[in-house]
């Protein structure tokens, strides 16, 4: 069911113009109303933005999917810049995580075609507007396949560069970019226990026995398929065998520690967090926590 709302009194309060109101009394919403709540958000010009976005949430927009990622390359130019996780299937980073059975690692090792970052499809377990966005004329895609990202605008191409194969949530990775950058990070009611941000936070924790997970991936070397030794640290239940929905404990704490509020982005309940106020938070909850979970 759309959300029922006070048109009226809710544009009010968010400072929006008259003519907006159409959208609400429609239970559609336009890509002019995205860009004026997301300068309310305090979105500005030349920052870089990650975003994690639910399309249920934000509701019907008019133009579709597409409309979400134009209104906030909208609100952040001039020389802004966008990224988002895409990551890949899963059958590019199966073999050897033990996901499949025997039989289907042969199969899948027998018959996979190599990763190709500029064409491959984003994991369909981080919703429509991922693979939306990758598909986006402009946007360009790191070449890690699990830790991919993509990204458009003004730091998109030193964003994707040069991104590890092995350890790609950490050290020159777009995330360590990120951070570097003092970018923000926009929550689209998605679920906060996937910030993505948080595993370089685990990354550059200073705590030993990490859990690490080997694994293969088919990549083109000299014309042909060869598929590479990837090592990194696990990104499926952490560092450490952490309580379930961690991550969101972390972020929850966070906005409640920064008295953040949360304000509409179409219907979606979004927050704006600063990188590295979240990370240097997360860091020494993380290297308290790792004294009582193990490996």
């Amino acid at each position: 069911m759309p959300l029922k709302i006070d048109s009226e009194l809710y544009c009010l309060t968010l400072g929006m113009p008259n003519n907006l109101l159409h959208d609400w009394n429609l239970n559609m919403i336009s890509t002019n109303t995205l860009i004026s709540q997301l300068k309310h958000l305090d979105l500005q010009s030349r920052e870089v933005i990650m975003v994690h976005a639910s399309m249920r949430a934000i509701g019907k927009v008019l133009g579709g999917p597409d409309q979400v990622h134009q209104a906030i390359m909208d609100a952040i130019s001039p020389g802004g810049t966008l990224m988002m996780y895409v990551g890949c299937e899963p059958e590019y980073e199966a073999v050897g995580r033990g996901k499949f059975t025997t039989d289907e690692e042969n199969t899948i090792y027998q018959y996979c075609p190599a990763f190709n970052s500029a064409t491959a499809r984003a994991s369909r377990d981080y919703g429509i507007l991922a693979e939306f966005f990758r598909s986006w004329p402009g946007v360009i895609c790191s070449s890690n396949p699990g830790a991919r990202i993509a990204a458009l605008g003004d730091k998109a191409s030193w964003l994707v560069a040069n991104h590890p194969l092995n350890y790609g949530y950490g050290s020159g990775s777009p995330l360590a970019k990120l951070y570097e950058n003092q970018g923000k990070i926009l929550i689209l009611e998605s679920d906060l226990d996937q910030v993505t941000i948080l595993h370089y936070a685990e990354h550059i924790a200073p705590i030993k026995e990490k859990r690490i997970k080997r694994f293969k991936v088919p990549l083109i070397k000299d014309g042909q398929r060869v598929w590479f030794d990837i090592e990194e640290y696990d990104t499926s239940v952490g560092i450490r065998q952490w309580p379930e929905r961690f991550f969101a404990t972390i972020v929850e704490k966070f906005i409640e520690e920064y008295r953040l509020q949360a304000k509409r982005i179409g219907q979606a309940k979004s927050y704006l967090l600063d990188v590295k106020s979240l990370v240097d938070f997360a860091v020494p909850i993380f290297i308290q926590a790792a004294d009582k979970y193990s490996c």
